[in-house]
């Protein structure tokens, strides 16, 4: 975690699209401005928190948890067994290559 001290007014960057401003301090309450461009979703913690939360929720619901049977069935039914494949010997050509001649030497 980076730490930083930072007093009214002032900034920080994240990337080249994330500008974050101290507004206001008062007591141990910082005020804070963030500038983000519009597809950057920006959230207190317990607001992200509880999106997450519901998003899960939502996928479970889709999803029904599978009984132990049809994860078999399926399982099955994705890859069927397959017989070791027998290995054939290979194959010797009957005919052997010519020679070359060969030159004699007086």
């Amino acid at each position: 975690m980076l730490v930083l001290s930072r007093q009214r007014d002032e900034s920080i960057m994240i990337g080249d699209d994330v500008k974050i401003t101290i507004v206001d301090v008062r007591g141990d309450k910082v005020r804070l401005g963030i500038e983000a461009p519009k597809h950057i979703p920006v959230h207190r913690i317990e607001i992200y928190e509880a999106i997450q939360r519901e998003k899960r929720e939502k996928q479970a619901q889709e999803q029904p948890e599978e009984q132990p049977q049809e994860q078999l069935e399926k399982a099955a039914q994705k890859e069927p067994e397959k017989e070791p494949e027998k290995e054939q010997p290979e194959k010797v050509s009957q005919k052997e290559p010519a020679k070359a001649p060969q030159k004699q030497h007086k």
